[in-house]
């Protein structure tokens, strides 16, 4: 009888460990737009990666956004590469819309910082500033799913990654850093290795800005 009140609760734990463990998944969006039309269809392509690294197909994610009392649910269809999805919806007012995507594996999701809905024939907003861009894109991005930025916290930080709250890097380094994770003298990134998102050179440098926003480098 002891043998079983003591080894029944840790046996218990085991499906729960293994879906924290297994469950943790990271969005990444490919290209973020920088404002939407109102009554336009629009589409977000995003990929959903199982510890931020590897790939997850045939996962069912879902995207819905808000704004005010308003909500729409997109229509999501696999992409052309593995782990990849494609999110296609209407927004029915202009507005600034809060868009969050469930990656379909365990509680994992990102949400996206606001984004600018326009009406049709409307002026188009004045572009963000690098340092603001780069704070979108770090969430866009999935980097808040595996690091903790104090001026890009939207609720889904985690520290597999080391913190990058207060951090500065040397802008040739870090530029070279986010164009190729794998290179030789990269920083230490904790226990996972960062994948490679395929970052355009204007998404590298507002992250950069993002970053180094106070331009003191510390690495």
């Amino acid at each position: 009888m002891r043998k079983r009140f003591f080894f029944l609760p840790a046996l218990l734990l085991l499906p729960v460990l293994r879906t924290s463990v297994g469950g943790w998944a990271v969005v990444t969006v490919d290209q973020l737009p920088d404002h939407l039309v109102a009554r336009q269809p629009a589409s977000l392509t995003f990929m959903v990666r199982q510890h931020g690294v590897t790939p997850l197909k045939g996962v069912h994610p879902t995207l819905e956004a808000r704004a005010g009392g308003k909500f729409v649910e997109a229509t999501v269809t696999p992409g052309k590469a593995d782990g990849e999805y494609v999110a296609r919806y209407t927004l029915p007012a202009a507005g600034d819309w809060t868009v969050t995507v469930y990656s379909g594996w365990g509680n994992s999701k990102l949400t996206l910082l606001p984004i600018r809905a326009i009406e049709p024939g409307s002026d188009v907003p004045v572009a963000l500033a690098a340092a603001e861009l780069g704070r979108h894109l770090f969430v866009a991005k999935g980097c808040v799913g595996c690091h903790v930025r104090a001026e890009a916290n939207v609720g889904e930080g985690a520290e597999f990654g080391p913190s990058l709250t207060g951090k500065r890097y040397a802008t040739d380094y870090i530029q070279r850093f986010l164009a190729n994770p794998a290179m030789p003298d990269r920083p230490k990134t904790g226990k996972f290795v960062m994948p490679n998102l395929g970052l355009r050179q204007a998404e590298i440098a507002a992250l950069v800005a993002f970053l180094n926003v106070d331009a003191r480098a510390t690495y």
